[in-house]
């Protein structure tokens, strides 16, 4: 396997600050997704609410999310992402902080959670990637692992850092803390470094939508012509349906099995970890060998995960390997989609045909946690959801396997 090219160092060289940066904004996209877990038991101790109504808030989030994900995707190709992340990491932060004055009523955790869907809706991954995109072409798929890596860190420190602040704290304080710890860590690197080819000289102008134009790629209407976006629409829906759906009741899944739950927060911080590796590794590969196969490949892992799970979750060592397996696959689920979209239809209209997709897996993050709330509420259990987990898993892994030669791959 080829070593880095001239050009991909030359990149790196002059752009390296730029995904680390959009990493931690990412990082604050899916504050609400991978904390909510620990609230899980608390919230049902003091309000007496199901899981599935608990998880409700997911879904009133992904819903919300997913209604602007084309038009926030039409306003970065025409203004650029810096400001629209400027404003979505200040609006994430708030709307998930103000989850900390839940009354009990279930018409106030809706509404509560509606607040969460407009605020989810300018850090889309959308937002982050289109500014990497277009800074790196030959490294774009190491870049994307990196940005991307945001969501890992989140999987990593947020189960943690929300059991402890409620051990301590109480759930109420833990949702605000959570909540001002991680803007005050995150906003100043952005505010600093996150600026895209779109933003450059740090001014939004209208001009770059000529500019844009003159980037290679589909149009709108092309990219909606073609098997490869229902092809990936498909699978990042599927896909982040049931990993999401299992990450965000991992928790969960290792309490009812016997775990404690700070164990369980050990074990569910192993996702986040192990998605950091899953990202890395899936970006080096995605600049090197065929993308369609790299994301096929990476697909079909939770198939084992789920398997372990279901046939012998009370064992802590089969729990934290598919804990483990989980974060590679759930390090590896986005990167693969946006780079495939880069590289099936260009960066013209990058932001709106991502954005479609993007479109796609936030109703699979809505509903992904609200069916296995659902699953447990019925049937006492999660084997049922880990069984469609597979299912469906092993379909988006042959949507991406049936994938043809992309018309934008760079030829290396």
């Amino acid at each position: 396997m080829r070593a880095f090219s001239s050009k991909e160092l030359a990149e790196w060289r002059s752009f390296w600050t730029l995904p680390v940066a959009a990493a931690l904004g990412y990082s604050i996209a899916v504050l609400h997704t991978y904390s909510l877990g620990a609230f899980i038991a608390p919230l049902q101790q003091e309000f007496g609410w199901t899981r599935a109504q608990i998880s409700l808030g997911i879904t009133i989030a992904g819903v919300g999310s997913a209604l602007f994900g084309v038009p926030i995707g039409m306003l970065i190709d025409r203004f650029g992402p810096r400001v629209i992340g400027l404003i979505g990491a200040f609006t994430m932060a708030g709307s998930v902080a103000l989850l900390s004055t839940a009354t009990g009523s279930i018409t106030n955790w809706v509404i509560l959670w509606g607040i969460v869907a407009l605020g989810t809706v300018c850090v889309h991954a959308t937002v982050w990637t289109s500014s990497v995109a277009s800074r790196f072409e030959a490294s774009r798929g190491l870049a994307f692992a990196i940005t991307l890596s945001g969501a890992s860190v989140s999987a990593t420190a947020f189960p943690l850092i929300a059991t402890w602040l409620i051990g301590d704290y109480g759930w109420r304080t833990a949702f605000a803390g959570i909540s001002g710890i991680w803007l005050v860590l995150v906003f100043p690197t952005l505010f600093l470094f996150f600026r895209g080819a779109q933003d450059q000289g740090g001014e939004l102008r209208v001009a770059n939508a000529s500019a844009a134009q003159l980037l290679p790629g589909m149009t709108m209407a092309e990219g909606l012509r073609t098997t490869a976006f229902y092809k990936l629409l498909m699978a990042a829906s599927f896909f982040a349906f049931t990993a999401i759906g299992v990450t965000v009741h991992f928790v969960p899944i290792l309490t009812d099995s016997g775990a404690d739950r700070m164990a369980a927060a050990g074990i569910a911080s192993l996702i986040g970890i192990f998605s950091i590796i899953g990202r890395l590794s899936t970006g080096y590969l995605l600049d090197r060998l065929h993308g369609h196969i790299v994301g096929a490949s990476c697909f079909i892992l939770p198939i084992i995960a789920a398997a372990l799970l279901l046939y012998d979750g009370a064992n802590p060592l089969s729990q934290s390997v598919a804990a483990a397996i989980f974060g590679l696959t759930v390090g590896a689920e986005i990167d693969v989609i946006a780079y495939l979209a880069t590289r099936q239809f260009g960066l013209k209209n990058f932001g709106s045909l991502f954005g479609a997709i993007v479109t796609a897996l936030a109703l699979g993050v809505a509903f992904g946690p609200l069916a296995a709330g659902a699953a447990f509420d019925k049937f006492g259990g999660y084997s049922q959801f880990l069984v469609l987990t597979m299912v469906l898993m092993a379909l988006s892994s042959i949507a991406l396997a049936t994938l043809r030669r992309a018309p934008f791959e760079p030829q290396h």
